[in-house]
């Protein structure tokens, strides 16, 4: 174990390795105030019917996930940071319980994302670094319609100020946002270290 844990010091742990050393782990329960049967998760879930018919609380022991209110990870995202979640739906105003997650990795190192005013990286662009509260305020930019994810995992947010609904981006090409549910991302914010 220790010439294992020697070996992948300098490099990018694998999702396997992550398990082992960090623990990522989400227990998810069928009733609120973690009450009920259980499932724990470890990484993504497509379909979480195959585990539980519904789950209205969560228990997030460390990691960083993204929840979806539909399999498949489609629907509305929820982003879900360690800590304890006894009636998430209230606090979230979630119309629909959790039914699928992805795991979001771990990031070390700069961000760089490129924003476009148009579809297919048209019209205007932007290369972003850090966060930004309002498109509109930093470069007069109504909105924008692709992006270029090059480092790092994001949300964005269809409000200025990160508010409405959120959706996350990991390193990507993403030519339109139609297929979004016509979404138009107003805020932009980095998923960072200390969320984990």
């Amino acid at each position: 174990m220790v010439s294992l844990y020697v070996f992948l010091l300098g490099q990018e742990l694998t999702h396997n390795a992550r398990h082992i050393f960090f623990g990522i782990k989400v227990i998810f329960y069928e009733d609120r105030n973690f009450q009920g049967r259980t499932y724990e998760c470890t990484g993504d879930c497509a379909d979480m019917s195959s585990y539980m018919s519904r789950c209205h609380s969560c228990r997030v022991e460390s990691g960083c996930f993204m929840m979806y209110d539909r399999p498949n990870y489609m629907g509305n995202q929820y982003f879900f940071r360690r800590g304890e979640y006894a009636d998430y739906m209230s606090m979230f105003g979630m119309n629909e319980c959790i039914r699928s997650c992805r795991m979001i990795p771990m990031h070390r190192g700069s961000y760089r994302m490129r924003i476009y005013e148009r579809e297919n990286f048209m019209g205007q662009m932007y290369e972003m670094m850090d966060d930004c509260d309002s498109i509109m305020d930093r470069y007069r930019m109504s909105h924008c319609q692709s992006c270029h994810v090059m480092d790092g995992h994001w949300l964005m947010y269809e409000q200025a100020h990160y508010r409405g609904r959120m959706w996350y981006f990991r390193p990507g090409e993403y030519r339109s946002f139609s297929n979004m549910g016509g979404m138009r991302f107003m805020s932009m914010r980095r998923i960072m270290d200390s969320c984990y």
